[in-house]
Protein backbone atom coordinates (compact mmCIF):
# COMPACT_ATOMS: atom_id res chain seq x y z
CA UNK A 1 0.00 0.00 0.00
CA UNK A 2 1.30 3.46 -1.10
CA UNK A 3 1.18 5.63 1.99
CA UNK A 4 2.30 8.60 1.04
CA UNK A 5 -1.00 9.84 0.14
CA UNK A 6 -2.27 9.49 3.59
CA UNK A 7 0.64 12.15 4.84
CA UNK A 8 -1.16 15.43 4.44
CA UNK A 9 -4.47 13.67 6.05
CA UNK A 10 -2.38 12.36 9.10
CA UNK A 11 -0.56 15.99 9.48
CA UNK A 12 -4.21 17.56 9.53
CA UNK A 13 -5.66 15.49 12.24
CA UNK A 14 -2.37 15.48 13.96
CA UNK A 15 -2.27 19.72 13.97
CA UNK A 16 -6.28 19.75 15.10
CA UNK A 17 -5.72 17.35 17.94
CA UNK A 18 -2.89 18.97 19.28
CA UNK A 19 -4.58 22.63 18.84
CA UNK A 20 -7.75 21.48 20.38
CA UNK A 21 -5.94 20.29 23.12
CA UNK A 22 -4.00 23.78 23.32
CA UNK A 23 -7.13 25.73 22.88
CA UNK A 24 -9.10 23.44 25.93
CA UNK A 25 -6.14 24.56 28.07
CA UNK A 26 -6.04 27.83 27.43
CA UNK A 27 -10.27 28.26 28.08
CA UNK A 28 -9.39 26.19 31.18
CA UNK A 29 -7.04 29.03 32.33
CA UNK A 30 -9.35 31.78 31.38
CA UNK A 31 -12.55 30.20 33.39
CA UNK A 32 -13.63 32.59 36.24
CA UNK A 33 -14.68 31.62 39.53
CA UNK A 34 -15.65 32.72 42.66
CA UNK A 35 -17.59 32.95 46.36
CA UNK A 36 -21.14 33.54 44.83
CA UNK A 37 -23.43 33.55 41.92
CA UNK A 38 -22.99 31.65 38.98
CA UNK A 39 -19.35 31.57 39.48
CA UNK A 40 -19.71 30.25 43.10
CA UNK A 41 -18.97 27.62 45.06
CA UNK A 42 -22.10 25.45 44.45
CA UNK A 43 -21.51 25.43 40.64
CA UNK A 44 -17.80 25.21 40.26
CA UNK A 45 -18.20 21.59 38.89
CA UNK A 46 -20.00 22.68 35.86
CA UNK A 47 -17.92 25.41 35.10
CA UNK A 48 -15.24 22.95 33.36
CA UNK A 49 -14.51 19.61 32.92
CA UNK A 50 -11.31 19.89 34.97
CA UNK A 51 -13.30 20.82 37.84
CA UNK A 52 -15.84 17.77 38.26
CA UNK A 53 -14.15 17.11 41.80
CA UNK A 54 -15.97 19.87 43.17
CA UNK A 55 -19.16 18.70 42.05
CA UNK A 56 -18.41 14.87 42.18
CA UNK A 57 -15.68 14.49 44.52
CA UNK A 58 -15.63 12.01 47.77
CA UNK A 59 -12.45 13.17 49.28
CA UNK A 60 -13.40 17.19 49.50
CA UNK A 61 -12.89 19.98 51.83
CA UNK A 62 -12.98 21.89 54.24
CA UNK A 63 -14.90 19.85 56.68
CA UNK A 64 -16.86 20.22 59.85
CA UNK A 65 -14.26 19.51 62.85
CA UNK A 66 -15.86 17.43 65.44
CA UNK A 67 -16.09 14.07 67.19
CA UNK A 68 -12.09 13.01 65.82
CA UNK A 69 -10.94 9.89 67.32
CA UNK A 70 -8.18 10.35 69.47
CA UNK A 71 -4.61 9.26 68.68
CA UNK A 72 -1.28 9.80 69.79
CA UNK A 73 0.12 11.31 66.35
CA UNK A 74 3.54 11.67 65.04
CA UNK A 75 4.94 15.48 65.34
CA UNK A 76 4.36 17.61 63.21
CA UNK A 77 8.31 18.97 62.37
CA UNK A 78 8.28 22.34 61.39
CA UNK A 79 11.55 23.74 59.81
CA UNK A 80 10.86 27.66 58.95
CA UNK A 81 13.12 29.75 58.30
CA UNK A 82 12.53 33.86 57.05
CA UNK A 83 11.16 34.91 53.99
CA UNK A 84 10.89 38.36 52.51
CA UNK A 85 7.24 39.35 52.18
CA UNK A 86 6.13 38.46 48.60
CA UNK A 87 2.84 39.86 49.00
CA UNK A 88 0.27 39.82 46.46
CA UNK A 89 -3.44 39.73 45.85
CA UNK A 90 -4.31 36.73 43.17
CA UNK A 91 -8.25 38.21 42.73
CA UNK A 92 -8.72 35.10 45.35
CA UNK A 93 -7.38 36.12 48.62
CA UNK A 94 -3.87 37.48 49.88
CA UNK A 95 -1.46 35.39 49.37
CA UNK A 96 2.83 35.58 50.49
CA UNK A 97 5.06 33.75 48.40
CA UNK A 98 7.84 32.47 50.42
CA UNK A 99 11.38 31.94 49.71
CA UNK A 100 12.81 28.39 49.38
CA UNK A 101 14.18 26.47 52.57
CA UNK A 102 11.33 26.25 55.07
CA UNK A 103 9.68 23.19 55.07
CA UNK A 104 7.87 20.41 57.11
CA UNK A 105 8.38 16.54 57.86
CA UNK A 106 5.41 14.59 58.59
CA UNK A 107 5.55 10.88 58.64
CA UNK A 108 8.81 10.82 57.46
CA UNK A 109 8.27 12.79 54.32
CA UNK A 110 9.51 16.28 53.58
CA UNK A 111 7.28 19.23 52.34
CA UNK A 112 8.52 22.35 51.45
CA UNK A 113 6.36 25.21 51.94
CA UNK A 114 5.64 27.32 49.18
CA UNK A 115 2.97 30.09 50.10
CA UNK A 116 0.25 31.28 52.36
CA UNK A 117 -2.68 32.74 52.26
CA UNK A 118 -5.89 34.00 54.20
CA UNK A 119 -9.58 33.17 54.25
CA UNK A 120 -12.69 34.83 55.99
CA UNK A 121 -14.03 33.32 57.63
CA UNK A 122 -12.86 30.26 58.18
CA UNK A 123 -13.12 27.44 56.07
CA UNK A 124 -13.05 24.37 58.17
CA UNK A 125 -15.33 25.15 61.49
CA UNK A 126 -15.24 23.15 64.52
CA UNK A 127 -18.37 22.26 65.98
CA UNK A 128 -20.24 24.15 63.61
CA UNK A 129 -18.55 27.21 64.68
CA UNK A 130 -16.10 29.37 62.03
CA UNK A 131 -13.44 31.47 63.06
CA UNK A 132 -13.21 34.96 61.84
CA UNK A 133 -10.16 34.09 59.54
CA UNK A 134 -7.91 30.88 58.72
CA UNK A 135 -4.34 31.05 56.91
CA UNK A 136 -3.61 27.98 54.98
CA UNK A 137 0.38 27.05 54.95
CA UNK A 138 0.75 25.18 51.30
CA UNK A 139 3.08 22.44 51.82
CA UNK A 140 4.56 19.98 48.43
CA UNK A 141 6.13 16.54 48.37
CA UNK A 142 8.47 17.41 45.27
CA UNK A 143 8.73 13.55 44.59
CA UNK A 144 5.19 12.69 44.45
CA UNK A 145 3.53 16.27 43.88
CA UNK A 146 1.39 15.50 47.01
CA UNK A 147 0.22 18.73 49.80
CA UNK A 148 0.44 19.20 52.84
CA UNK A 149 -1.70 22.14 54.31
CA UNK A 150 -0.91 23.27 57.44
CA UNK A 151 -4.21 25.16 58.69
CA UNK A 152 -4.71 27.94 61.67
CA UNK A 153 -7.83 29.33 62.90
CA UNK A 154 -7.46 33.22 63.72
CA UNK A 155 -9.41 34.64 66.36
CA UNK A 156 -9.82 38.06 67.75
CA UNK A 157 -7.23 39.41 70.36
CA UNK A 158 -6.82 42.55 72.43
CA UNK A 159 -4.22 43.75 70.20
CA UNK A 160 -2.27 44.03 67.19
CA UNK A 161 -0.18 40.65 66.50
CA UNK A 162 3.33 41.99 65.89
CA UNK A 163 4.79 39.00 63.77
CA UNK A 164 1.61 39.34 61.52
CA UNK A 165 1.91 43.48 61.08
CA UNK A 166 4.41 43.28 58.19
CA UNK A 167 1.42 41.57 56.50
CA UNK A 168 -1.41 42.92 57.45
CA UNK A 169 0.11 46.92 57.23
CA UNK A 170 1.03 45.84 53.41
CA UNK A 171 -2.36 44.00 52.10
CA UNK A 172 -3.08 44.65 48.38
CA UNK A 173 -6.34 46.24 47.52
CA UNK A 174 -6.43 45.16 44.10
CA UNK A 175 -4.85 42.27 42.32
CA UNK A 176 -1.08 42.79 41.93
CA UNK A 177 1.63 40.84 41.07
CA UNK A 178 4.36 39.56 44.34
CA UNK A 179 6.35 42.42 45.92
CA UNK A 180 8.75 42.11 48.34
CA UNK A 181 7.10 44.59 51.28
CA UNK A 182 8.52 45.30 54.81
CA UNK A 183 11.73 43.40 56.71
CA UNK A 184 12.13 39.76 56.26
CA UNK A 185 9.04 37.62 57.74
CA UNK A 186 10.14 35.27 60.81
CA UNK A 187 7.92 32.25 59.91
CA UNK A 188 7.77 30.17 62.79
CA UNK A 189 6.86 33.48 64.59
CA UNK A 190 3.23 33.13 62.82
CA UNK A 191 2.46 29.67 64.59
CA UNK A 192 1.26 28.57 67.93
CA UNK A 193 3.63 27.69 70.55
CA UNK A 194 1.27 24.52 70.92
CA UNK A 195 1.07 22.29 67.62
CA UNK A 196 -1.03 19.49 68.33
CA UNK A 197 -3.53 18.97 65.03
CA UNK A 198 -6.71 17.33 63.35
CA UNK A 199 -5.83 15.61 60.40
CA UNK A 200 -7.48 13.86 57.67
CA UNK A 201 -7.04 13.28 53.73
CA UNK A 202 -9.13 15.89 51.73
CA UNK A 203 -8.95 18.06 48.84
CA UNK A 204 -7.78 21.79 47.66
CA UNK A 205 -10.72 24.13 49.18
CA UNK A 206 -10.73 25.65 45.68
CA UNK A 207 -11.31 24.70 41.84
CA UNK A 208 -9.84 22.46 40.69
CA UNK A 209 -11.07 20.54 43.85
CA UNK A 210 -7.81 17.79 43.41
CA UNK A 211 -8.53 15.38 45.90
CA UNK A 212 -4.42 15.25 46.76
CA UNK A 213 -4.16 17.51 50.41
CA UNK A 214 -3.28 16.05 53.51
CA UNK A 215 -5.10 18.46 55.92
CA UNK A 216 -2.86 19.49 59.24
CA UNK A 217 -5.39 21.71 61.53
CA UNK A 218 -3.58 23.03 64.28
CA UNK A 219 -6.02 22.89 67.66
CA UNK A 220 -4.61 25.99 68.54
CA UNK A 221 -5.32 29.24 67.16
CA UNK A 222 -3.39 32.25 66.69
CA UNK A 223 -5.26 35.79 68.05
CA UNK A 224 -5.20 38.75 65.63
CA UNK A 225 -6.26 42.57 66.47
CA UNK A 226 -10.44 43.55 65.66
CA UNK A 227 -8.71 45.90 63.58
CA UNK A 228 -6.10 43.60 61.55
CA UNK A 229 -9.37 41.26 61.05
CA UNK A 230 -11.21 44.55 59.48
CA UNK A 231 -8.27 45.07 56.64
CA UNK A 232 -8.58 41.80 55.92
CA UNK A 233 -11.76 41.67 55.46
CA UNK A 234 -12.42 44.79 53.71
CA UNK A 235 -10.84 43.73 51.06
CA UNK A 236 -12.02 39.85 50.93
CA UNK A 237 -15.33 38.89 52.81
CA UNK A 238 -16.37 36.02 52.40
CA UNK A 239 -13.61 33.93 50.39
CA UNK A 240 -14.17 30.66 52.10
CA UNK A 241 -16.09 27.45 50.54
CA UNK A 242 -18.72 26.24 52.79
CA UNK A 243 -18.12 22.67 54.49
CA UNK A 244 -17.63 19.55 52.34
CA UNK A 245 -19.46 15.82 54.08
CA UNK A 246 -16.63 13.93 55.83
CA UNK A 247 -17.88 10.85 54.26
CA UNK A 248 -15.66 7.56 55.49
CA UNK A 249 -12.83 9.59 55.76
CA UNK A 250 -11.01 9.24 59.08
CA UNK A 251 -10.85 11.98 61.21
CA UNK A 252 -7.54 11.98 63.77
CA UNK A 253 -7.02 14.24 66.64
CA UNK A 254 -3.17 14.35 68.07
CA UNK A 255 -3.92 13.51 71.68
CA UNK A 256 -0.05 13.91 72.59
CA UNK A 257 1.07 17.03 74.98
CA UNK A 258 -0.29 20.17 74.94
CA UNK A 259 3.00 22.12 74.98
CA UNK A 260 4.48 20.16 72.25
CA UNK A 261 6.43 22.79 70.30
Amino acid sequence: MNTAKYTPLFAMLLFLVIFTALLLNTLAADIHWGYSGDEGPANWGELSPEYILCADGSAQSPIDIRNASELDLVDIEFHYGETANNIFNNGHTIQVDVDPGSHIVYNGITYDLLQFHFHAPSEHTIGGEAAPMEIHFVHQDPNSGTLAVVGIMLTEGDSDNKAYAAVFDHLPAEVSAPEAMGDPLSLASLLPEARTYFTYQGSLTTPPCSEIVRWLLLDNPVALSAGQIAAYRAIYDGNARPVQPLGKRDLLLDSGAATRA
